[in-house]
């Protein structure tokens, strides 16, 4: 375990069947429907490379990077795409990627702006969907990987400050990494 980890809530083998499962789920609802799998970067990068491998129908993969953090720890609430999709959407069904839910202002904004443009459908895969007490996130995800606590958590894509991306399982971090 890493230095700066203070626990590990989700091992390696838990991450890998926590993807089958949903890689099994998307490929029985997309089944004939050829989904594109939207990855929302950075976070997701990881996630949805393993996600494609377990999805048994055909698929299309496109990227699309949005930030609404800046430099901190909490979101801004503006949402503004640093990068934005290759494909055209019109009349696909769309399956958004997400390594977190969190608010889901970001998903709710990304949802309106996919609607807009004329997709067939669009739902959301969450890997794992923040507990936070009293908060209701502005969106429900289709497929949702596990349920994390109100804690700071990096690893398997999930990072601080950039780091911890490459840690091969999802950990809390040391509260004096991020409030230094």
């Amino acid at each position: 375990m890493h230095q700066d980890i203070q626990s590990i809530l989700l091992s390696e083998e838990d991450i890998k069947q926590i993807v089958s499962r949903l890689g099994e789920e998307i490929s029985r609802d997309y089944a004939d429907k050829n989904p594109l799998i939207v990855t929302v970067l950075r976070g997701a990068f990881v996630f949805t490379a393993d996600l494609v491998r377990a999805i048994t129908v055909p698929c299309a993969v496109d990227f699309m990077a949005v930030s609404s953090y800046g430099s901190g720890v909490k979101s801004s609430g503006v949402v503004r795409i640093v990068k934005d999709l290759d494909t055209n959407v019109e009349g696909r069904h769309i399956v958004i990627a997400e390594d977190i839910l969190d608010s889901g202002l970001t998903l709710s904004y990304l949802m309106n702006l996919l609607s807009n443009r004329g997709c067939a459908s669009i739902s959301i895969c969450a890997f794992a969907v923040k507990d936070v007490p009293g908060h209701v996130p502005a969106v429900r995800p289709n497929y949702v990987g596990t349920h994390v606590p109100d804690e700071f958590i990096v690893g398997y894509g999930l990072d601080y400050a950039e780091r911890y991306r490459n840690l091969p399982y999802v950990g809390i971090l040391k509260p004096e990494v991020y409030t230094k």
